[in-house]
C-alpha cells in the first residue's frame, strides 16, 4: 500500500504510517484563489479503507484501557505540537480552502485552546451510584453503579471551512473518552487536516487509535459510514449529506451539525450602530460560508431604511480580492458555490427585489450583494446561500419576524436586536432554535458552550462538555447482595 512520495503528495495515516494507495491515484485539491494545484491525496479503495477501519477497532480495547490521565497527557501534547506547526497549518489552510493567512493562523491557534480544554474537561466524566429503595418492591441490597464507556470506533467526518478545528471538535473528545477515531476529512481542507494528525503522531500517538482515509465520496462515502465496525458517526456539512449518513448510519448514535439559515430580527428600538456591526460580520466573514453565519435579516419596517443604510456603508469599506490579499471578501470554494449564489440573486432581481448594493462577478470572486424587498416567493428567503449576499425582508412587527421564523426548514440560531431584555426572552422562547443571541451576530464560540441545532440543522449537541457526553454511553452493573 506504500506509495513513492511526490512533492504533492500527502499522505494518509495507517497505524502510524504515512500511505497512498496502492493504486497510485490521487485526487487534486485546488486553490480557490487561483485554481491552482495545492496538492493531492490519495483516493483509497472500499479494501483500503475497510484495512483502516479494521486497524482501529483492534486498537481500541487497549486504548481504553489507558488510564484518563494518560488520554489526557496525550492531548496536551498534541495541543503543543499543533502550535508548534502553527505557520505552517495556517499556510496550507490559507491556500487549501482560501481564507487569509492569518484567520488560518487563527484556527490553528484556537484548536489548540479546543484540544486543551478538552484534555482538561475529560478528567472530570464520572459515572453514578443508584440506591435500589428508591423504587417500591426494591430494597437497599439492590445497588446500581452506573458507568461510563466509549462507544469503539468512531467515524469523525468534517468540513472544507473549518479543517482544522471542526476535526479536532470531534477527535479529542472520542480520544480522551477512549474511544479510537477514523478521520475523513474533507476533500478541500484535506492536507490541512493531515497536518494536524502529524502533530498527532509527533505528540506520541499509539498506532491505530487515529487513522485517516481519504478519496472520492462516491466510491467510499456510503461504505464507510454503513461499515459494521463503526460505533458512532459525527459528521459536520451539508443538511442533504447529513440526512443521507443519518439513513445508512442504522442502529448506532450520530452526531450532526448540519445547514442553517440564520435570522437576524431587528426591533424598532434596537441599537441600529451595533446591530448593522454585528450583522456585516456575521453575514460576511469568509465570505458567508459559515453555518451560523447571519444568512437573512427581519427587520422592522419603520427602521428598516436606517438599518441598510448602516450596512451598506460598512459594506461598501470592505475589501474585495484574493485571501493573499488579506482581502475581508475572498473567493468562494469553487465555481458550484459561485454559480449557486449567483441564481439566488438573479432570482431575487427577477421576482422584484431591489439590489442596494451589487458585488463583483469574476469566477468564484463575489463581492458582498444587498437586496431589499425581499419576499417569501424569493429562493434566497429560504435557502441557504453560503456565500456573500445578505436580503432584507420588512415586517410590521416582532410577531411578523417570529411567524416567519418558524417556517424556516432550519434551526441553527438567530439573533434578537433590542433594547428590551424582557421582551428579547420572550422571542427566545419562541423562536425553534438551538440558539439565540441577543444583540449579537449568530456565531458557534465559545468552544465550550453547547452548540446545537433543530429541525434540518442537526441532531445531537456539540460544545466540548457536550461533545464529551455524546462520546460515551451508560453500562450498568447491578449488585444483588
Amino acid at each position: 500500500m506504500i506509495v513513492r512520495q511526490t512533492e504533492s503528495l500527502f499522505y494518509t495515516l495507517l497505524n502510524n504510517e504515512w500511505m497512498g494507495s496502492s493504486s497510485g491515484e490521487t485526487v487534486q485539491i485546488y486553490s480557490p484563489d487561483d485554481h491552482e494545484v495545492v496538492g493531492e491525496v490519495p483516493a483509497l479503495s472500499q479494501e483500503e479503507v475497510a484495512v483502516a477501519i479494521q486497524k482501529t477497532a483492534d486498537a481500541q480495547e487497549l486504548w481504553a484501557a489507558k488510564e484518563v490521565y494518560e488520554r489526557s497527557a496525550l492531548l496536551h501534547r498534541w495541543a503543543e505540537e499543533l502550535e508548534k506547526m502553527t505557520d505552517e497549518i495556517g499556510e496550507m489552510i490559507h491556500k487549501e480552502v482560501g481564507k487569509t493567512f492569518s484567520a488560518g493562523k487563527s484556527e490553528v491557534e484556537r484548536t489548540a485552546q479546543l484540544i486543551r480544554y478538552t484534555a482538561e474537561e475529560g478528567l472530570r466524566t464520572h459515572g453514578s451510584f443508584i440506591q435500589g429503595d428508591a423504587f417500591p418492591g426494591a430494597t437497599k441490597k439492590t445497588k446500581a453503579i452506573v458507568q461510563k464507556v466509549p462507544h469503539g470506533v468512531v467515524l469523525a467526518i468534517s468540513p472544507f471551512n473549518y479543517p482544522v478545528n471542526l476535526a479536532a471538535s470531534k477527535i479529542a473528545p472520542a480520544l480522551i473518552t477512549g474511544n479510537t477515531v477514523i478521520f475523513k476529512p474533507a476533500t478541500q481542507g484535506a492536507i490541512s487536516g493531515l497536518l494536524m494528525i502529524k502533530a498527532l503522531v509527533k505528540a506520541g500517538l499509539p498506532e491505530g487509535v487515529v487513522n485517516v482515509v481519504t478519496g472520492r465520496g462516491s466510491v467510499i462515502g456510503d461504505f464507510i459510514v454503513s461499515h459494521p465496525l463503526i460505533n458512532m458517526i459525527t459528521f459536520t456539512g451539508g443538511t442533504a449529506t447529513g440526512q443521507h449518513i443519518a439513513k445508512k448510519a442504522s442502529m448506532i448514535p450520530v452526531v450532526l451539525e448540519l445547514g442553517g439559515k440564520d435570522s437576524a430580527i431587528v426591533l424598532e428600538d434596537a441599537d441600529l450602530n451595533k446591530a448593522a456591526k454585528e450583522i456585516v460580520s456575521g453575514a460576511l466573514s469568509y465570505s458567508g460560508q459559515r453555518c451560523t453565519a447571519i444568512k437573512r435579516v427581519m427587520v422592522v419596517n419603520s427602521v428598516a431604511d436606517e438599518l441598510i443604510e448602516k450596512v451598506k456603508e460598512l459594506v461598501s469599506k470592505l475589501t474585495v480580492g484574493k485571501s493573499h490579499e488579506d482581502a475581508s471578501v475572498t473567493p468562494l470554494i469553487d465555481q458550484k458555490s459561485a454559480d449557486f449564489v449567483t441564481s439566488l440573486i438573479e432570482d431575487a432581481q427577477t421576482k422584484g427585489a431591489t439590489v442596494v448594493l451589487e458585488g463583483i462577478k469574476e469566477k468564484n470572486l463575489l463581492g458582498p450583494t444587498l437586496l431589499d424587498h425581499v419576499t417569501e416567493e424569493m429562493a434566497v428567503a429560504w435557502e441557504e446561500q453560503f456565500g456573500p449576499v445578505l436580503p432584507f425582508i420588512r415586517v410590521e412587527n416582532e410577531l411578523e419576524a417570529i411567524a416567519l421564523e418558524k417556517r424556516n426548514q432550519y434551526g441553527l440560531q438567530a439573533s434578537v436586536f433590542t433594547r428590551n431584555l424582557e421582551n428579547a426572552f420572550a422571542i427566545s422562547d419562541k423562536l425553534n432554535v438551538g440558539t439565540v443571541q441577543v444583540n449579537g451576530k449568530t456565531s458557534r464560540g465559545p468552544d465550550h458552550f453547547p452548540f446545537l441545532g433543530v429541525k434540518n440543522s442537526g441532531q445531537g449537541v456539540q460544545g466540548i462538555g457536550r461533545s464529551i457526553d455524546s462520546m460515551l454511553r451508560d453500562k450498568m452493573l447491578v449488585l444483588n447482595l
